[in-house]
């Protein structure tokens, strides 16, 4: 949303993400299928033999919007992530023995973004503004961390990149979004499309990635509101390689990125003398199809404070 002319806002969100299990497609998958028919591109050995069992990143943002106009509102986000995953190692370089798991966890600054909201059309009812963002690659992608190998030893190994705070590339994104009022209800819809600019020094970028959100929100009082909200994301598959992640676990896999997933997400929104706000929003998916074997979303949680001067 935009801001009137000479407006500050300052918001910071916690988000915690919980996945388990793995998917091959849009089908549940099992640790021994994997092991005995997911290639592995790093070979040997010739399957996957490190299976990702859990997964929960926590993530915090701090954010600050100002309008030099009414038309302009300039934004910046700083994100830090941390990431935390328990993984399970198959004996040897084939079979369905079962050696042992071991946790993997990683945290530091993330990806920054600075951007501005343009506004196109504004009436009482119908508002709608262009995005336009720069995703600053603030976070790192080549930390090391430690590994149970199917050869029962313990080394340490770059680690992959779902599990790396930053993806090493500029990025650029653009986007509409239009905001409707009428009496107690509130409606939108946001289109967004980001796409990397140059590839990491490592020889990678992530893939593009489109995104559409619907929403529609319901004042139950004056200070308080309560919405339900549809998102669908689809991404592609990282492009390129970092030829120092190498270990036989799926999430080493550039081909094992990328999705089309639907979301539900149910909020609250509460208002506190008239420039505090506080929101949660539950979400989780309604259908996932993945590039490749990928862990599956089971929900995630959202919660955030704004103030406004």
């Amino acid at each position: 949303h935009l801001h009137h002319s000479g407006e500050f806002m300052m918001s910071y969100r916690f988000m915690t993400m919980q996945m388990s299990g793995n998917l091959q497609g849009s089908n549940k998958i099992s640790n021994e299928e994997i092991v005995t028919t997911v290639a592995n591109p790093n070979m040997p050995p010739p399957t996957v033999r490190v299976v990702p069992q859990e997964m929960t990143t926590k993530m915090h943002m701090l954010g600050i919007m100002y309008a030099p106009t009414d038309d302009i509102t300039l934004m910046a986000m700083l994100n830090y992530v941390e990431r935390d995953m328990t993984l399970r190692t198959y004996q040897g370089m084939a079979g369905t023995n079962v050696l042992g798991d071991f946790e993997s966890a990683n945290s530091g600054l993330a990806d920054s973004k600075l951007g501005v909201l343009y506004r196109l059309f504004d009436s009482p009812n119908h508002k709608l503004h262009a995005n336009l963002a720069w995703i600053i690659a603030t976070g790192s992608n080549d930390k090391q961390g430690e590994v149970l190998t199917p050869m029962n030893m313990k080394m340490s190994m770059r680690m992959p990149y779902s599990m790396q705070t930053g993806t090493g590339s500029q990025q650029g994104e653009l986007g509409l979004t239009y905001n409707g009022y009428v009496e107690s209800y509130a409606w939108g819809a946001q289109g967004l499309y980001s796409s990397a600019l140059d590839k990491s020094d490592q020889g990678y970028k992530p893939g593009n990635k489109i995104q559409f959100s619907g929403w529609v929100a319901y004042s139950i009082s004056h200070d308080l509101s309560v919405s339900v909200r549809l998102k669908y994301s689809s991404s592609d598959e990282i492009t390129g390689s970092d030829p120092k992640i190498v270990a036989p676990v799926t999430t080493a896999n550039p081909a094992n990125y990328g999705a089309d997933i639907l979301d539900l997400g149910v909020g609250i929104n509460s208002v506190i003398a008239n420039k505090h706000r506080v929101a949660l929003e539950y979400s989780t998916p309604l259908n996932y199809d993945v590039n490749g074997v990928q862990m599956e979303m089971e929900n995630m949680l959202t919660l955030g404070y704004q103030i406004a001067f």
